[in-house]
């Protein structure tokens, strides 16, 4: 099979996640306490693949310039996305109670939490492209990571969209066109950098740990935080050397 169509495989394998998250959400009734346990271990998880199989490895290849220069330009580009999102009303996306505004409450919130949705997506999608260019296969930890952090993600915010009253199509529809553009976008990242300089691909990858990073601080973490409380630090540490653990096993 063509390195552009595994590539493609493995993001819809992770936007699936997002799917399967939203699916126990829509059908059972998960303590919030659960999620937020579980969406904590998946920060941990996501912090540790940044560390040492993105920022680590970028470094390595591409030199210590692309890998700040793109790390930080990717943190900025997210969060001011972000920005713009919020204030069209996305700003809870992730959130599982009823911060989330419904579309009678805010008009447009319901198409700017799926794009802000797509932008949480996107970045792990090209990490999980560009992991196959070294000839290796997919990136073993990066894909628990991407897999382990979507299925909470997913699970926290259909319940907020449920709870905001959005119908089961608008929900099913926004995640699974989302697992849709996941595996496109790790099918064209892999296709357009493949035969790219390492400082290039270096710095897409940074680009892309970057934004994660952004997207954890801003809505995974206080999700979790909200009802895991004091006991977030500890989770978070666990998912991370579980991390660690899978990735230098």
């Amino acid at each position: 099979m063509p390195l552009e169509l595994q590539a493609g495989l493995w993001g819809l394998v992770g936007g699936l996640a997002l799917v399967l998250g939203a699916l126990v959400a829509w059908f059972v009734r998960v303590p919030q306490r659960v999620v937020a346990a579980i969406m904590a271990f998946g920060a941990g998880v996501l912090i540790s693949a940044l560390a040492f199989e993105l920022v680590d490895e970028a470094e390595r290849t591409g030199g210590l310039g692309p890998t700040i220069g793109g790390f930080l330009g990717g943190a900025v580009v997210y969060s001011l996305a972000n920005v713009l999102l919020a204030r069209q009303g996305a700003r809870h996306r992730k959130r599982s109670q009823d911060q989330q505004p419904s579309e009678e409450e805010d008009s447009g919130s319901g198409a700017a939490i799926a794009v802000g949705a797509l932008l949480d997506g996107i970045p792990e999608s090209v990490v999980l492209g560009l992991s196959l260019l070294g000839g290796g296969g997919v990136g073993v930890g990066v894909l628990a990571a991407v897999f382990i952090s979507n299925v909470p993600e997913g699970l926290s915010s259909a319940a907020g969209m449920k709870r905001a009253g959005r119908s089961p199509a608008y929900v099913f529809g926004v995640w699974g066109g989302i697992a849709l553009a996941s595996g496109l976008a790790a099918l064209i990242g892999a296709l357009v950098l493949q035969g790219a300089s390492d400082a290039t691909v270096a710095a897409i990858t940074a680009v892309a740990a970057g934004a994660i990073l952004a997207m954890l601080a801003d809505t995974m973490i206080p999700e979790a935080f909200e009802k895991a409380g004091l006991f977030t630090g500890l989770i978070t540490t666990l998912g991370f050397l579980t991390a660690f653990a899978v990735d230098r096993a």
